[in-house]
Parts: structure tokens; C-alpha cells; sequence
């Protein structure tokens, strides 16, 4: 399987896990961590099913703001300055990009 694939794996299923917690406590209940990890897989999920950001900022508005502060946090500089980029182009190259801030956020 290749990393791109594994990746993809990864972000689905790492966003189920935090999409069942979330419906349980709330977003606010959420770890910085899970925060980040459900950032990453609205724009997937918006990008993979609509290939824009306009689905991601539906399920979850302030994702790209969120995404930059947690990213900070938590020293991840490529995906900070990923989720910093304009709209447009990280629509752009999210799929370019995607890899790398995965493996970021599982090293974190």
C-alpha cells in the first residue's frame, strides 16, 4: 500500500474516532490533538467529495483558524503554514500537501 493510500486510511479513520467522541461531549470536550485531527478531515472530506473547501467550512467554520493556532502549538510548521495559505490556494495544493501534514500531525 502506498503512503499516500495509508494516509487516506489514517485520516478517515482517525476522524471517526474523533466524530464519535465529538458527538458524545462536544467539540468543546475534544483534546487540542482531536481538534486538529477533525481540522485536517473536514478538508479532506470537502476536498475528496466536492474538491473545494466550501463542505469543509460548512461542517466546520473556523477550521482553517483553528487548524493554524493548534498547529503552532504544537510546533507542526508545515501544517501550520499549510492551513495558513488562502483559501484558494489550499484548495489548490491539499492533495500535494497532504501527505506531509499528515505524517506531521501522527508524529506529533
Amino acid at each position: 500500500m502506498s503512503p499516500h493510500r495509508d494516509n487516506e486510511t489514517w485520516i478517515v479513520d482517525a476522524g471517526d474516532a474523533v466524530i464519535a467522541r465529538k458527538a458524545i461531549i462536544g467539540t468543546a470536550g475534544l483534546s487540542p490533538a482531536e481538534r486538529l485531527v477533525y481540522c485536517l478531515w473536514v478538508v479532506d472530506y470537502g476536498m475528496r467529495n466536492a474538491g473545494d473547501l466550501d463542505t469543509a467550512r460548512d461542517l466546520y467554520p473556523d477550521f482553517q483558524r483553528e487548524a493554524v493556532e493548534l498547529a503552532g502549538d504544537f510546533g507542526l510548521e508545515f501544517t501550520r503554514e499549510s492551513f495558513s495559505l488562502p483559501t484558494e490556494a489550499l484548495q489548490g495544493q491539499y492533495f500535494e500537501r497532504f501527505d506531509r501534514i499528515c505524517d506531521e500531525i501522527k508524529d506529533a
